[in-house]
C-alpha cells in the first residue's frame, strides 16, 4: 500500500548530523521549530538516561518544505546537529583518513553487530552500530511532531505513560493526570511506583546493570473509520504494530487488552454496543468497554487507541556480556559503548512520534487533501454525514 504520509531518516550516531523528510504532509500547516523541539526534549529526559543526553541539545533545524511558517506541500526536511561529532570528526569521517582506525571486533549481544556485520560483509562493527544506535530515533521523534501538529487539527491527541520498570509496576489509573505524567521522572502518574521505578533503575545502575519494563501509548479523539478490513496491508493495527515494532528494544506490541483477553472467555471479551441517549444529533450507541482497544477488524471505532510496548532491557551493560574477538576468534567479553541503564520513558515518547506519523497517513488516506483545510472540510463533511445515518 502506498503511504499518503512517509519520512526517511539518514544519519549516524557520531557522524555531523541526522536528517529526516517527511513527505506527503499537505500545504497550510503551521509549523515552527520552536513546536518540534519540546518533543524532542521529552525524548531525552527520564530516569535512566545516559552520558549522550547531556552533550546533545536536540533541535531540528527545517530547511525545507516550509515558507514563512507555513508547509507548502513539498518534502519537509529537518536536520539535528550532533554536538558530539566534534570528538568524533577522524572516526566518522566521511573523507578517507591517513590514519589507522581501531576496529570494532567484539559484538554486543542484543544488538545488530554481529548479524549486521555478517551481513554487509564488513570487518569492523562500527558501521553497524552507529546506524543501528537508537540516536537515530531522535529524528523520528521530529518527524512524529510534524504529524502530531497535523493531528491537532482533527482533534486527536497522542499521550504515553509508564506502566512497569523492571518489577517496580504501577496501579491501573482511572484517570490519568497527563502533567503529572510529563513532570515525572520516569513518565508515571502512580506516586509510589514513580519512587519505586526510580529505585529500580539506579540498583541497576549501581550493578552495572539495565533495566526493560512496559509502556502504554493512547490516543483521544481518533474518528471511526481510520484503516480497512479488506486487505492485510490497509489494517490500521497491523500498520501500528509494525511502526512501534521498528523502535530500538521493543520485543512486542499489544493492542487493547491483549494480554488480559488471552485469559478470557470471549463472553467476557469483547466491547459491547449500547444504547446512548446522549444529545439530539449525537451518536445512538456507545461502547460498554474498551477491550479492543479502538480497533475492530483493522478499522479505527471511534474509542480511544491504545497500545502497550514491551521493552527489553538495553543489551549493553557495564559487566560485558560473552563474546567472540571477530580478528582472532578467542572468547572474549563484548565491547562497551556508552549507553542508558533504562530507556522506558524515552521509548514512550518515540512510540508516540510512531503512533502519530500512522495516524496521520491514515487521515490523510481517509481524507485526502492537498491543504489541512480542505483535508479538515472533508473530515468535517465525513462526520456529519456519519452523525446523520445514526
Amino acid at each position: 500500500m502506498m503511504s499518503r504520509l512517509r519520512f526517511l531518516t539518514a544519519g549516524e550516531s557520531h557522524g555531523k548530523a541526522l536528517a529526516v523528510i517527511v513527505e506527503g504532509m499537505p500545504a497550510g500547516l503551521v509549523l515552527s521549530e520552536e513546536y518540534i523541539v519540546r518533543d524532542l526534549a521529552r525524548r531525552q529526559g527520564g530516569h535512566g538516561r545516559g552520558g549522550r543526553m547531556r552533550i546533545e541539545q536536540d533541535r531540528a533545524e527545517i530547511i525545507s518544505g516550509v515558507r514563512h511558517g507555513v508547509s507548502i506541500g513539498s518534502p519537509i526536511c529537518l536536520l539535528l546537529w550532533n554536538r558530539d561529532w566534534d570528538n568524533w570528526k577522524t572516526a566518522m569521517s566521511v573523507s578517507a583518513v591517513n590514519e589507522d582506525i581501531e576496529k570494532v571486533t567484539r559484538p554486543r549481544p542484543g544488538h545488530a553487530d554481529l548479524a549486521g556485520l555478517m551481513k554487509y560483509g564488513l570487518d569492523d562493527v562500527r558501521p553497524v552500530l552507529e546506524r543501528a544506535s537508537a540516536r537515530e530515533t531522535a529524528a523520528r521523534v521530529a518527524a512524529g511532531a510534524v504529524a502530531r501538529l497535523f493531528l491537532e487539527g482533527f482533534g486527536v491527541e497522542v499521550h504515553s505513560h509508564t506502566l512497569s520498570i523492571g518489577e517496580a509496576v504501577a496501579r491501573p489509573p482511572d484517570t490519568i493526570d497527563w502533567a503529572k505524567v510529563e513532570g515525572s521522572p520516569v513518565r508515571c502518574s502512580d506516586s509510589e511506583a514513580e519512587k519505586a521505578m526510580a529505585a529500580a533503575v539506579d540498583e541497576a545502575a549501581s550493578s552495572g546493570d539495565t533495566l526493560g519494563g512496559v509502556t502504554e501509548i493512547l490516543a483521544f479523539g481518533v474518528p471511526l473509520g481510520l484503516g480497512s478490513h479488506v486487505h492485510w496491508d490497509r489494517r490500521l493495527d497491523g500498520r501500528i504494530s509494525q511502526a512501534v515494532m521498528s523502535i530500538n528494544s521493543i520485543k512486542g506490541v499489544g493492542i487493547g487488552d491483549a494480554d488480559e483477553l488471552t485469559r478470557l472467555r470471549g463472553s467476557q471479551a469483547h466491547d459491547g454496543i449500547v444504547a446512548d441517549d446522549g444529545d439530539a444529533g449525537a451518536r445512538r450507541w456507545g461502547r460498554s468497554s474498551n477491550r479492543a482497544g479502538g480497533i475492530e477488524g483493522g478499522i479505527s471505532n471511534g474509542e480511544p487507541i491504545v497500545l502497550r510496548a514491551l521493552i527489553k532491557p538495553v543489551p549493553t551493560v557495564k559487566k560485558p556480556l560473552p563474546s567472540i574477538d571477530l580478528s582472532s576468534g578467542k572468547q572474549v567479553e563484548a565491547h562497551f559503548e556508552r549507553s542508558d541503564v533504562c530507556v522506558v520513558p524515552a521509548v514512550g515518547v518515540i512510540a508516540e512520534a510512531m503512533l502519530s506519523i500512522i495516524l496521520a497517513d491514515a487521515v490523510l488516506e481517509k481524507f485526502g487533501g492537498d491543504n489541512v483545510e480542505e483535508t479538515r472540510r472533508n473530515c468535517a463533511s465525513y462526520l456529519e454525514a456519519m452523525r446523520r445515518s445514526i
